[in-house]
């Protein structure tokens, strides 16, 4: 994210009012019904979440996108919760109002496994 569009995500947050921190979510277990479908993104461009978090919104890189039969979408993210540089993996339900999308991604999620991104090959040695 260019700095200049870092800055407008920051101040869009900051100008809205003081929201609840959101709820964070158990993993999934057989009593939630079927296994939700998971997405993921390349390690290089995964979308990420503002999330309200001890009076202050932390950037959140989505790990993982979970679609569950319900209807329901959780998104999994690496965060720090306060501050204090130790990442934490977290489940939130989407939509809440301490959630805001800080970054969209360039590629499509994968289902398939986890996606990498494209490398670009140099010509072999004996190739003429």
């Amino acid at each position: 994210m260019s700095e200049l569009q870092d800055l407008a995500v920051r101040r869009r947050l900051m100008s809205e009012t003081e929201p609840v921190e959101p709820v964070a979510l158990r993993p999934w277990s057989p009593v939630d019904g079927p296994v939700p479908r998971v997405w993921t993104w390349p390690a290089g461009d995964r979308p990420a979440l503002a999330v309200w978090s001890c009076g202050a919104w932390r950037f959140a890189p989505v790990t993982s996108r979970h679609d569950y039969a319900d209807g329901r979408v959780v998104y999994q993210v690496a965060i720090d919760l306060d501050g204090s540089t130790s990442v934490r993996s977290r489940l939130y339900e989407w939509p809440q109002p301490g959630l805001r999308v800080a970054r969209r991604p360039v590629s499509k999620p994968s289902d398939s496994g986890p996606p990498v991104l494209a490398v670009r090959r140099r010509p072999a040695i004996d190739a003429a």
